[in-house]
């Protein structure tokens, strides 16, 4: 049963992934930077992440909250698993095409959080919500399209937010300690089910505060990785730019590939990563308590590039550079074990540095895509569905440490295609109504 859905769902994303998804992603990307270029701004946008936001009402998320809270359901698997598995599957090229979705998709990130933030709905209590679902209702009056991208996202949080998640968490602690699969399920689900049920707050402090220094912790070992194999460093990034338009790369463990397959492997685990083009970031940004929709999108928009523009470059090349430093280190490895290969060079326990880095980087996305799905549920069936879906998310976390890997993986591609094409057709008729960032 198991090998006849990995079946399905790999043909249905081939067709996806090599062709409609990657033509409407690659269009929106280019088109936002064309017209918008809100990227010039980015070190802007870094400061007023992190700035006080005096204006900003009592209710509501902090700017600073929303970019914790939207890295926390980003930064996670797709930083470490997924880079390993587009390289391993697409080849070294595949990096490349995983960067450019993060570079480009900076603009199209901000362009769903603008709209976002314009027609987020306010609530009797203060506090808002938002997302693609009140941009497809009140924007393009679509409550049926509003109803689907609500469901989609609540698909993606019990697939892409929790399943792929615990499956990676379960996969990593018996690599390492031989831990059963089971136990570690049963403990990441009374984990994080005991963040989510405190609410909003919670989850943001919780963000907030795991956050921010396990990204720096894990950016720094893969610094000092690559200064390790610092003489590799330049014949990396030749081989991923060669690779990435010829598809073949031959030495150091590497399998060549054709250049559709690096695409595809490289967007499709950038975009699982920063989830730009998908509108997810999107809700978050809905949540916040920052009046003007170009603040917030800006602020929002750094999570791609802390997400991919960074983070995935860095564990890259950090994959890369040890391969052609330790030629054979990485032979038969797939998925994570790229990293794992890597990460064995690291002084004093590298892989269980790693285990532990994907561990924390997994329970913060649980807590994040947790928010997401959450959202998505009471704009189906109101608050009071709420607490439902939190029992399924929390019994989905135990089932997704028990089954097969590359199932999880095939439905959340499918998943996240799916997603894409409710967004970028409100994005792209919405467009005059997205204003330009404003030089200050």
């Amino acid at each position: 049963m198991a090998a006849a859905l990995f079946s399905f769902f790999e043909k249905i994303n081939a067709f996806l992934w090599n062709g409609p998804v990657i033509v409407i992603l690659s269009a929106a990307h280019l088109f936002f930077t064309f017209k918008l270029l809100p990227q010039r701004h980015t070190f802007r946008a870094i400061r007023l992440s992190v700035a006080p936001d005096k204006d900003a009402p009592k209710k509501g998320l902090s700017g600073f909250a929303t970019l914790a809270t939207t890295l926390a359901a980003t930064l996670g698997t797709g930083n470490i698993v997924g880079v390993s598995t587009a390289i391993a599957l697409g080849g070294p090229g595949a990096l490349f095409w995983c960067f450019l979705t993060g570079l480009f998709g900076m603009a199209t990130t901000y362009a769903e959080c603008f709209l976002s933030c314009m027609y987020r709905k306010r609530n009797p209590d203060g506090t808002s919500v938002g997302g693609p679902m009140y941009v497809l209702e009140h924007g393009l009056k679509s409550k049926f399209m509003g109803k689907f991208y609500a469901l989609c996202v609540v698909c993606a949080a019990i697939g892409a937010g929790c399943t792929t998640q615990s499956s990676a968490i379960a996969d990593a602690a018996y690599s390492t300690w031989k831990l059963s699969p089971h136990i570690i399920g049963i403990a990441a689900a009374v984990l994080t089910g005991m963040v989510i049920l405190g609410g909003v707050k919670s989850i943001g402090s919780f963000c907030t505060r795991l956050v921010p220094p396990l990204s720096f912790l894990y950016m720094g070992a893969c610094v000092f990785l690559m200064w390790m194999n610092r003489d590799f460093l330049l014949p990396s990034l030749q081989l991923v730019l060669s690779s990435a338009f010829t598809g073949r790369a031959t030495g150091g463990g590497f399998v060549g590939s054709t250049f559709l397959v690096a695409a595809r492997f490289g967007i499709a685990r950038g975009l699982f990563t920063n989830e730009a083009g998908i509108g997810t970031a999107a809700i978050t940004a809905g949540a916040s308590g920052t009046e003007a929709p170009e603040k917030q999108a800006l602020i929002s928009m750094t999570a791609v590039f802390w997400d991919t523009i960074v983070m995935c470059t860095l564990t890259g090349f950090t994959i890369i550079s040890s391969m052609l430093a330790h030629p054979g280190s990485a032979a038969g490895y797939t998925d994570a074990g790229l990293t794992s290969a890597a990460f064995a060079f690291l002084p004093l326990g590298g892989n269980a540095f790693l285990t532990l880095s994907l561990i924390a980087f997994a329970l913060a996305t649980l807590v994040g895509w947790c928010y997401l799905g959450e959202k998505g549920v009471a704009y189906l069936f109101g608050e009071t569905g709420v607490h439902s879906y939190h029992l399924v998310y929390i019994v989905m976390i135990y089932i997704g440490a028990v089954i097969p890997m590359n199932l999880v993986w095939g439905f959340t591609d499918l998943i996240n295609a799916i997603m894409v094409f409710p967004n970028a057709l409100c994005l792209f008729i919405l467009f005059k109504r997205i204003k330009k960032p404003i030089c200050r």
